[in-house]
């Protein structure tokens, strides 16, 4: 039997303002085909939070899911890193 690989990717949340959805900013790394500078493109993706765990600021991991609406097509899987406000 063949195991299937599921996208995973780490991202910074921006929004958790909808219930049960979060948004996402995931950041990767490409190098330009010409000038050969490191450059840094970004996604925002729409995520489903079951339990609204998530607040603007934390890391967390991500898989990729089958639609679970029109935008979501991502669900969360684990809190990496909890965002602690200095104030």
């Amino acid at each position: 039997m063949t195991e299937i690989k599921t996208r995973t990717e780490t991202g910074m949340v921006v929004s958790s303002k909808s219930d049960k959805t979060i948004t996402v900013m995931v950041e990767r790394k490409v190098k330009h085909p010409l000038y050969k500078k490191i450059l840094r493109r970004s996604s925002k993706l729409q995520v489903h939070d079951q339990d609204n765990v998530c607040d603007t600021g934390d890391l967390v991991t991500i898989q990729e899911c089958r639609p679970v609406s029109k935008t979501k097509s991502w669900k969360l899987l684990k809190v990496e890193k909890k965002f602690q406000d200095i104030n």
